[in-house]
């Protein structure tokens, strides 16, 4: 997805995981994963670069489906929809 549809997407929650190093960003996306409904949005806030490869990996080996990430200033905003 183009980062202009990520930022128009309907995100059921938001993790803010900005200031923590791997694997926070990873383990505070798996809590918050259960917390939402099949097909709903997760956000993930992260500075740590490490998560740009972490969350695309995780989600393909659980099902989930990763939309893309977008780069803001010091931080990245990842998107994944919940699968299964």
């Amino acid at each position: 997805m183009t980062p202009e549809e990520l930022k128009e997407l309907d995100v059921a929650k938001t993790v803010d995981a900005r200031g923590t190093a791997c694997p926070g960003p990873l383990l505070e996306a798996k809590r918050a994963m259960v917390a939402i409904q099949r097909d709903e949005i997760l956000e993930v806030l992260s500075s740590d670069e490490g998560t740009n490869e972490d969350i695309p990996m995780w989600s393909e080996k659980v099902g989930h489906e990763y939309l893309g990430n977008i780069e803001e200033a010091g931080f990245w905003r990842l998107f994944v929809k919940r699968g299964k």
